[in-house]
């Protein structure tokens, strides 16, 4: 299994969480969806309004080509071996009392970053992605004004790299990871 080179001690579901693409095409189950669900569940929001939706489609199902086809072409030739394609959704306001709530997209983002820690805990694939028609996504799939569409998202069994085109077997490992000092500061943002 591939894994991130860490530079300082991280528990292992995060060292190996990365955005793999090469998937067998073997269906996740609906308890394996469900716990991908339950583990976004908890992730913590501001006033605790959980403003994240998920919608989503498993493959051989009658929503599967409505998904699929709001992907871009690069997107859809290795996402044809995933089982479930999803769309992130956050709420922009507060459900009890509708003002604006300015964390929706940071608390949405939460909530699916411990969906897919929780997919690598289960040994799936679970790779985001912005590739896709965002104005169609939201006609198509009947997302209200209220909500802002942040990202799809596919999930599938690991397969071998040897599924996707030349060009992806060539980027199939783990991405490499700004050092810490770039992008952590101690005090006032540098000049």
């Amino acid at each position: 299994m591939m894994t991130h080179k860490t530079n300082h001690p991280i528990h292992p579901l995060i060292a190996n969480r990365w955005s793999a693409r090469a998937m067998s095409g073997e269906a996740v189950t609906q308890q394996e969806l469900a716990s991908l669900f339950e583990a976004a569940r908890f992730a913590p929001s501001s006033y605790n309004g959980q403003p994240w939706s998920f919608l989503y489609a498993k493959k051989g199902t009658p929503h599967w080509d409505l998904f699929f086809n709001l992907l871009v072409p690069f997107n859809q030739q290795w996402c044809a071996n995933a089982s479930v394609l999803g769309v992130s959704l956050a709420r922009k306001t507060f459900a009890h009392n509708n003002k604006p709530c300015r964390t929706h997209a940071y608390d949405t983002g939460a909530a699916w970053a411990l969906l897919s820690i929780e997919g690598c805990h289960l040994g799936l694939v679970v790779h985001g992605m912005e590739g896709f028609d965002y104005d169609r996504a939201r006609k198509e799939l009947s997302v209200p004004d209220g909500y802002e569409i942040l990202a799809m998202f596919a999930v599938g069994r690991p397969g071998p790299k040897e599924v996707l085109s030349q060009e992806l077997q060539a980027k199939e490992m783990p991405g490499l990871r700004k050092p810490i000092e770039e992008f952590a500061f101690e005090g006032i943002f540098p000049k």
